[in-house]
């Protein structure tokens, strides 16, 4: 196998990193994984991301038909948007995803008006392109707990909502990691510094729970794993210090909404106080990174965040 690919990163355990190239470099992670010669993916990218998953195929050294699960963390379009192309492709894989996404991926047309709700037609169609369903036929769902013996690995499904309610981590064995997601935020490789990674919760909308998302976050910790590997982007370790970061930064952002509830202007009032919690994390980092590159970095992320702790404020039995 060839050492150098401009968007394909081996990783180790049969694990390669796939740049699936939307939104920007190094912004959104497909994983593959190599078993004893077959072959699956976690996460998927877009449609305009199959042909680099297919491709990432062939420099390992597998054919479509060597490839025998496609995973789904959760059916946001930026993780399972490409899943009906690349299944189509795919003619012996099956699909595995949590009991709550099923139909969105079998029949995606609820789960598009929603994105589309956020995002709006032109950009729906310039991001995503037209989202193709799965034949149930095709489909597993999972439970909490349960295991898929897959070759001499297994992997291990939990239900972990705060995120989303529809979303499951997946332990793999090989590994000692946890293929996370969303439910373990974001960690963008250009805030890398010699303190190690940073990583911070993603509240997009519409379904950021606070308090399952700490409990899901602590029962990932709780298996000790060696690894994160993330969907934004790529694996990370040192998880016991990422994890308390997390849960600070949790608390901080709930902090934040509670303040700026009654705002006239709440929603800017929220994107303010996150870029203040952000920034205030890249200064005391020190990287070589001016206020101006760090917000452009994360314009994306703050103006999704700041729509779903607003959608997170308006529920009428928040506690």
């Amino acid at each position: 196998m060839p050492a150098d690919h401009p968007f394909i990163q081996p990783h180790r355990d049969g694990i390669h990193v796939i740049d699936t190239g939307f939104h920007r470099p190094r912004f959104d992670a497909s994983y593959l994984v190599v078993e004893s010669g077959r072959a699956a993916f976690v996460d998927t990218g877009t449609n305009h991301s199959v042909p680099r998953l297919l491709a990432a195929l062939e420099h390992v050294g597998l054919r479509p038909e060597h490839v025998d699960w496609v995973i789904a963390t959760h059916v946001h379009l930026d993780h399972a948007g490409g899943v009906g192309l690349l299944m189509r492709q795919l003619p012996r894989a099956r699909l595995v995803v949590h009991p709550r996404g099923e139909r969105h991926l079998v029949d995606p047309c609820q789960l598009v008006a929603g994105a589309r709700a956020v995002y709006g037609e032109a950009e729906m169609e310039r991001a995503y392109g037209q989202v193709l369903g799965v034949p149930r036929e095709r489909v597993v769902t999972t439970h909490d707990g349960m295991t898929l013996a897959w070759g001499a690995r297994t992997l291990r499904f939990l239900d972990t909502p705060g995120h989303a309610r529809h979303h499951h981590c997946i332990w793999d064995d090989r590994s000692r990691g946890f293929f996370t997601g969303d439910t373990f935020g974001l960690s963008y490789r250009e805030f890398d510094g010699p303190r190690g990674a940073w990583v911070l919760p993603t509240t997009t909308p519409v379904q950021f729970e606070p308090e399952a998302l700490r409990e899901s976050v602590q029962r990932l910790l709780a298996g000790e794993p060696q690894r994160m590997y993330l969907t934004h982007y790529g694996p990370v370790g040192d998880v016991p210090r990422l994890g308390a970061h997390f849960l600070r930064q949790l608390d901080a952002i709930v902090a934040l909404g509670r303040a700026v509830e009654g705002a006239t202007d709440r929603h800017a009032a929220l994107k303010e106080g996150l870029s203040d919690i952000y920034l205030g994390e890249v200064r005391e980092r020190g990287l070589a990174m001016s206020d101006q590159q760090a917000l452009d970095l994360l314009a994306m992320d703050i103006e999704l965040n700041a729509q779903g702790l607003g959608v997170w404020l308006d529920r009428p039995k928040r506690h």
